[in-house]
């Protein structure tokens, strides 16, 4: 597979880094221009032939780069003399292209990831266009992704528009597998955006287009705090951890008691209501190298108070409120399931014995399956027995909260690792424990 990088910015919220001197991808990260870290990491995919579309200042690209012979890769150059959009350039690159599957890079993005695993699934789906998609710290100036149920792309929201509605954090991460068809699609003049002008109009034609979810690292270095942000992850070593070839970490967290107020059983969105420490907390587990996934028991389905899209709401309206904090969960687990009758109201198809309500492992198994975890080094925190023994028959360590139920519902006798007064408390126990 060949590589084709987006590399003409002009950068101009990084004159502190550029002065104008030097377009944007190639602004320093620990040393390195934006472009070295993208062709390294790359290369270390086996993906050496590369194309970069230059324009504003390019040729102090193609003077650092050259024939990328030095850097262990072939590149190819196409210079924009007026600047063409984020896809114009791609009709006049057929040639480089041929007739296969190319990925696309935004020239401002670090990334460390696992293409291939993103190649198989882009296959998979037999897709046109796959999008790299991903919660991020900020998703309300970012381009929101609407997917249906099998990851199909249904709707793009832009930043510019005002969102009344609570949504997932699933964000455009600037990179995409292209099937070499959709060159035909893209004119041969003017100037064109790749998600106005192609990906919106082949979604509203209904086309093959799919989002591939990943929690690994890819962040926007458009910014100086954003530069700066990756500069502390490079160092620290999250961004080499977030690649799914490596097992990976996880700190599992119960949803009521723990992240939100515990109000009994939660069956419409007005009810949940964050943990005063809960941002807090869930933002340090972002910035270190572990996952934060959300498995939660949600009897209420069962119970016939809401059906499972209610659910589904009120954790997109959990994914609003951490986001716009600058928060984000990786996943989200829940068993709708009870195994007890006779309530009334209750909905009997969800009234069976299951593998997923904790304490039993199902949640955690599929999470850990998903994401290549590795529970001997991860965690669970919880505000119940319940949450604390589901953790002992996975494998992890546990940690009760003082928070919610408190440990007081009595259901089992097993003794937590740690215990600790809300989840701020329990993840800065956990990540201390890191460094100590």
């Amino acid at each position: 597979m060949r590589a084709v990088i987006m590399a003409g910015g002009k950068g101009t919220r990084l004159l502190t880094f550029t002065r104008n001197q030097i377009p944007k991808p190639m602004a320093p990260v620990c040393g390195k221009p934006i472009l070295q870290w993208q062709i390294e990491c790359l290369k270390a995919n086996s993906i050496t032939e590369i194309c970069i579309i230059t324009g504003h200042l390019g040729e102090t690209i193609q003077e650092y780069f050259g024939t990328g012979d030095f850097f262990g890769v072939s590149i190819q150059y196409f210079h924009e003399n007026i600047p063409l959009g984020t896809a114009g350039a791609i009709a006049h690159i057929a040639s480089f292209i041929k007739n296969e599957n190319f990925l696309l890079v935004f020239g401002d993005t670090i990334f460390d990831i696992d293409i291939e695993r993103m190649l198989s699934y882009h296959k998979k789906k037999n897709s046109s266009i796959t999008l790299f998609v991903h919660p991020n710290s900020h998703p309300v100036d970012s381009d929101i992704v609407i997917l249906d149920d099998n990851k199909k792309v249904i709707k793009i929201d832009s930043k510019n528009n005002i969102r009344k509605y609570w949504y997932n954090n699933i964000v455009n991460a600037g990179l995409y597998l292209i099937s070499s068809k959709v060159i035909e699609d893209v004119p041969k003049s003017g100037k064109i955006d790749l998600e106005k002008d192609i990906i919106s109009k082949k979604i509203e034609k209904n086309d093959e287009i799919y989002g591939y979810l990943s929690t690994e690292y890819i962040k926007d270095a458009g910014t100086i705090e954003r530069i700066s942000q990756i500069e502390l992850d490079i160092f620290s070593g999250v961004v080499s951890a977030k690649n799914l070839l490596k097992k990976q970490k996880c700190i599992f967290l119960d949803r009521d008691g723990t992240i939100n107020l515990d109000k009994g059983l939660i069956y419409k969105p007005d009810d949940l209501i964050l943990e005063h420490t809960a941002v807090d907390a869930i933002k340090k587990i972002n910035h270190s190298s572990y996952l934060a996934i959300v498995i939660t028991n949600q009897p209420s389905v069962a119970r016939g108070l809401c059906d499972i899209e209610d659910i589904q709401e009120i954790h997109r309206k959990l994914c609003t409120l951490l986001g716009q904090d600058g928060a984000f969960i990786d996943d989200i687990q829940f068993c709708p399931h009870h195994p007890d009758r006779g309530y009334p109201g209750e909905n009997l198809e969800y009234k069976i014995p299951c593998q997923c309500r904790k304490p039993s492992i199902e949640m955690i198994t599929r999470s850990a399956q998903a994401w290549n975890i590795d529970l001997s080094q991860s965690w669970i925190i919880g505000d119940t027995t319940v949450d604390i023994q589901t953790g002992k028959n996975a494998g992890l360590k546990t940690v009760l909260v003082k928070t919610g139920q408190a440990g007081l519902d009595g259901k089992f006798t097993a003794s937590p690792d740690r215990v600790c007064k809300n989840i701020l408390d329990a993840v800065n126990t956990i990540l201390q424990g890191e460094t100590s």
